[in-house]
């Protein structure tokens, strides 16, 4: 299978929160979403693939003296060097894997050169290898899982890391895509917790869960991320709160993960925080429940050689991942050596990426024996293209929960045209529902969202999407969007 870009377009969609969401050193109450459209040749027949992404602020990158104005023009700049290097590559015909190759390598290039971080330029990476691949999909009549466990994408994971010699993208993959994934709703630091604690200035009249109380009870939750602040005086006296609502409202088991957003700059702290968290005897549910702590120290700290030391001296202690400070290629078994037990797999940080990260956690576990951890996270995905396309990826690689939370921030499709909203609900019966307000929303059933409609579409979503609704990029930058008001 062999295409070349013909040609490549950039729209927005303003989009705002149903309240702000607060995590790490950001809050964020709005932002763009991102379409990108390829025309393509394939095997010399014309065919369009799509993808998008929401833009947040202070995630790809956490400097606190930018303004997210700022943010945002970097992230846009890194994007659009990407779309010229994806479009160059591919001017002759070319293969997937050369040509993604070719464009990781000269955008790393490009990056360093103007120290861009790898995490932010990986995000232009990102974007044109899922576009590709919706357009590859669709030219071969076929699904996701199906693509990549072929050998018609040429991925040689040897190439990426040469201890993965003698693995298949095959082996990597669930023998069958999973069929429903656990919702894992994340607890943000300013998310309220029960009803009754809400002002009345402050409540939510849109027909959806508010608190973390009525989330549980309308979408029957038994999975749980919960941020903190890395402060003990506000962190303790929070999760005490938060311990309380979720075993009132699971009367069975319930599982549970941390997320340390950066907080820390040396783990030998974080350790001293977590032993003083753990010692609370309010938050034992908790801790029996613990799955994980996801990227506790900042990502200029998370890699230092001192993690090593800590790491091997705390043997009863959780396991830690990366998540922000897996950028690269390098970084997980950079992370991995250090005595991390994984990371995290997010369509923004990669496909490629995360199929090789999926399979070095394979290849370390069976040849240690160690359980080893690869995560499914995800800030504030949306439909109707960037959240199915991470659905279909995490059922792909058959991740069995996943941190989905763009439903609870954002309301449901109400923002996308009503041709979107009408074709979704037609294509994705199964996962989305018309909420009695007249939109779409996720259906969650029981606390898992069922895939059987992601599973069987080329890349997750298969319906066309008229960008030509949307504000063009240069459009929308020219009217003022950068300033998200």
């Amino acid at each position: 299978m062999t295409f070349t870009i013909q040609d490549y377009h950039f729209h927005v969609l303003p989009m705002r929160t149903r309240f702000p969401f607060q995590y790490g050193i950001a809050s964020m109450s709005a932002l763009p979403h991102l379409f990108l459209t390829v025309d393509l040749q394939v095997d010399g027949r014309p065919v369009t693939g799509m993808t998008s992404e929401g833009l947040p602020p202070k995630w790809f990158t956490k400097d606190p003296t930018t303004l997210f104005e700022q943010d945002l023009a970097e992230m846009l700049a890194v994007i659009q060097n990407a779309a010229r290097i994806a479009e160059n590559a591919a001017e002759k015909p070319t293969g997937f894997f050369a040509w993604w190759r070719a464009l990781y390598e000269e955008q790393a290039r490009w990056a360093a050169l103007r120290e861009v971080p790898a995490l932010l330029a990986n995000l232009g990476v990102s974007l044109l290898e899922r576009a590709l691949l919706d357009g590859l999909c669709k030219a071969a009549n076929t699904t996701l899982h199906s693509l990549l466990g072929s050998d018609q994408l040429g991925i040689d994971l040897s190439a990426l890391r040469p201890e993965l010699s003698g693995v298949s993208v095959a082996q990597v993959l669930a023998r069958e895509p999973l069929e429903t994934i656990a919702v894992r709703h994340t607890v943000g630091l300013g998310d309220p917790l029960r009803v009754a604690d809400i002002p009345d200035e402050e409540r939510l009249h849109d027909g959806l869960p508010h608190a973390l109380d009525e989330s549980i009870r309308a979408y029957g939750l038994r999975y749980f991320k919960i941020k903190v602040c890395g402060k003990l005086e506000m962190d303790l006296p929070r999760l005490r709160e938060i311990t309380a609502v979720i075993t009132a409202g699971c009367r069975q088991s319930f599982h549970a993960t941390l997320d340390g957003n950066e907080q820390f700059e040396d783990l030998a702290s974080f350790r001293a925080f977590y032993e003083q968290l753990r010692a609370e005897a309010a938050l034992a549910p908790l801790f029996q429940s613990l799955l994980f702590i996801e990227q506790p120290l900042h990502r200029k700290h998370a890699l230092k050689d001192e993690v090593a030391e800590v790491l091997a001296g705390w043997t009863d202690g959780p396991g830690l991942i990366i998540d922000e400070a897996d950028g690269s290629l390098a970084d997980l078994p950079r992370a991995l050596d250090l005595g991390y037990r994984g990371t995290s797999h997010k369509n923004c940080k990669g496909i490629v990426k995360g199929l090789a990260n999926a399979a070095l956690l394979k290849k370390r576990a069976e040849s240690s024996g160690q359980t080893l951890i690869l995560s499914a996270e995800d800030l504030a995905n949306v439909g109707p293209v960037a959240l199915l396309q991470d659905l279909a990826m995490v059922a792909a690689l058959g991740i069995p929960h996943a941190e989905r939370n763009g439903h609870h921030y954002f309301r449901g499709l109400s923002q996308s045209s009503e041709a979107v909203q009408t074709s979704m609900l037609s294509a994705h019966a199964g996962l989305y529902r018309p909420h009695e307000a007249g939109f779409p929303t996720l259906d969650i059933n029981a606390g898992h969202l069922d895939l059987h409609s992601v599973n069987a579409a080329p890349f997750g979503c298969g319906i066309e999407i008229d960008t030509t609704a949307l504000a063009t990029l240069k459009s929308w930058i020219m009217a003022g969007g950068m300033s998200l008001t």
